[in-house]
């Protein structure tokens, strides 16, 4: 379909509008890849019953590569007659398989077993896969920044106001250690994404009919397969608890805000009067559709107008987590709606990477702006070291010659200079701090140090984070026989009585995941 045809901005201009996003995306947030991943959780519904004997390995291969035939347009066709997407899904895949097999297909299951496991399944790979390097390379990308400009000296500024010098790297270091600590929060709540096997209403029911003392640890089982784990102790309704995924959303949004202050901070960089940074429109890139001299901050302004777009969508995730007693419907269509959360999130994350790798940064025009309040920003180190001089209210002084010096056009240092009864304390200033005075740019304290221990920390972090997401992909790609045959053993000998079974999950998911 042309992608012009399409209602959503976000398909035919964003993220749609993006090969190389598009690309990445598209196996994780199209209903394509809604109805793949709910095939696989059928197929290994399926290849759980065969490590439980319940089926034959053969019936598990059939259903399998049945199910990785599915379409979403048969299921769709489908769902035509028989009005309920699921139950579609199910026969879709039970028409390419023979009776036997297709008698195990979504047995013991409710489409929500399925549906949210699937989404757990999905959300997880797509973070693992695309969301959270993305977002290691938007880190990578403002921490070589940062380094660059440690020693940049740049006015810092309060309220909109100048205050005190820092550096353009301390700057950027500030958004390196927000936007790190968030994709620890995004892959923390990657990990928590759960998955269920519990049926209707969350007891096991139809489960417990064939294993009736071990229908948690089936669950465990079947999960375990798909690199998920169900709740700590097994407890969901029709539906998994909702929290898993709204703190999933909550941790993207979160990040999302830190990326709406970073573009309103460029934005204002962008200004005339300020100017200390350029997105650069190349040679044939229009500002403006009438005044040819312009040249915008394009790129961050659109991050800023997506981000009010889609972060009250969070509002909606809040009230998805209200599903009446075991489960209602009015989740139905609002729940559709988190991928594009997801895909406008990290479209944001790789224009915001890009655009800062091209952005041109005066640092002349930093020092000018600097030296535009020369004058008056030493008020701060004045009152200090006339402080620690043994000035009595040395606060007080500063500030009355921060206001004189704005009113006769003269520098606090001059006008200090003047004041008879600061000559003790002035004369015994050391060097270091006289320098600060005269020249403020000087006045940045540990700005370096800061900068480059800052990147030091975050780099290490997101180096560990993306070896770890390499080492799960590769331990999920087989999962280890042993360990599913030992819970299957288990679940044989609690069904004749030889054991009592876990009540509990003994481990976290990472926990599991490193015990392959």
């Amino acid at each position: 379909m042309d992608r012009f045809q399409a209602v959503s901005p976000l398909d035919f201009r964003y993220y749609g509008g993006e090969k190389s996003i598009f690309s990445k995306l598209q196996p994780f947030v199209s209903e394509n890849a809604s109805i793949k991943y709910q095939c696989r959780v059928e197929a290994a519904l399926v290849e759980t019953f065969a490590d439980l004997g319940l089926c034959s390995r053969g019936v598990a291969d059939e259903v399998t590569n049945a199910s990785r035939e599915v379409t979403a347009a048969e299921v769709y066709e489908l769902d035509k007659v028989l009005h309920h997407t699921s139950r579609a899904l199910v026969e879709a895949i039970r028409e390419k398989v023979s009776p036997e097999a297709g008698r195990f297909v979504h047995l013991f299951a409710t489409s929500f077993d399925i549906l949210d496991t699937a989404n757990a399944l999905r959300y997880q790979e797509l973070a693992r896969e695309v969301l959270i390097p993305d977002l290691a390379s938007l880190i990578s990308t403002v921490s070589r920044l940062a380094r660059e400009h440690a020693e940049t000296v740049q006015i810092g500024r309060t309220h909109g106001m100048h205050a005190e010098p820092i550096t353009f790297g301390l700057f950027l270091a500030a958004y390196v250690s927000r936007l790190g600590r968030r994709a620890i929060a995004i892959e923390d709540a990657r990990q928590n994404l759960r998955g269920k096997l519990a049926g209707a209403v969350g007891a096991h029911n139809a489960l417990a009919l064939k294993f009736p003392k071990s229908a948690h640890l089936v669950e465990r089982l079947f999960l375990g397969r798909l690199g998920l784990l169900p709740s700590e102790t097994f407890t969901s309704t029709q539906i998994v608890e909702p929290e898993f995924v709204t703190d999933f959303a909550h941790a993207i949004t979160s990040t999302f805000s830190v990326l709406a202050n970073l573009a309103d901070d460029m934005r204002h960089l962008h200004r005339t009067e300020i100017a200390e940074v350029i997105e650069p429109r190349g040679k044939t890139g229009i500002g403006s559709s009438t005044m040819p001299h312009k040249t915008n901050p394009k790129s961050f302004e659109n991050i800023k107008s997506l981000y009010k777009a889609f972060m009250p969508r969070m509002i909606t995730q809040y009230l998805d987590q209200t599903s009446e007693h075991q489960r209602d419907l009015t989740n139905s269509a609002s729940g559709r709606f988190t991928v594009e959360l997801v895909a406008a999130f990290d479209y944001a994350v790789v224009r915001m990477r890009d655009t800062l790798d091209r952005l041109v940064i005066d640092e002349k025009k930093m020092r000018a702006n600097l030296d535009a309040s020369k004058a008056f920003i030493t008020a701060e180190p004045l009152y200090i070291v006339l402080s620690l001089a043994g000035v009595p209210d040395a606060y007080q002084k500063a500030k009355d010659l921060a206001s004189a010096a704005r009113e006769r056009g003269m520098s606090v240092l001059e006008l200090a200079r003047q004041d008879e009864s600061l000559n003790e304390a002035l004369t015994s200033l050391s060097p270091k701090n006289l320098e600060v005075l005269e020249d403020p740019a000087g006045y940045i304290g540990d700005a370096p140090a800061r900068v480059h221990a800052t990147c030091d920390y975050w780099e290490a972090e997101m180096s560990a984070l993306l070896q770890y997401l390499e080492k799960e992909k590769r331990a999920l790609k087989n999962p280890p026989r042993r360990l599913l045959k030992g819970l299957a053993q288990m679940i044989a000998d609690t069904e004749a009585g030889k054991g009592t079974p876990e009540q509990t999950i003994p481990h976290t998911r990472r926990q599991m995941i490193e015990e392959w």
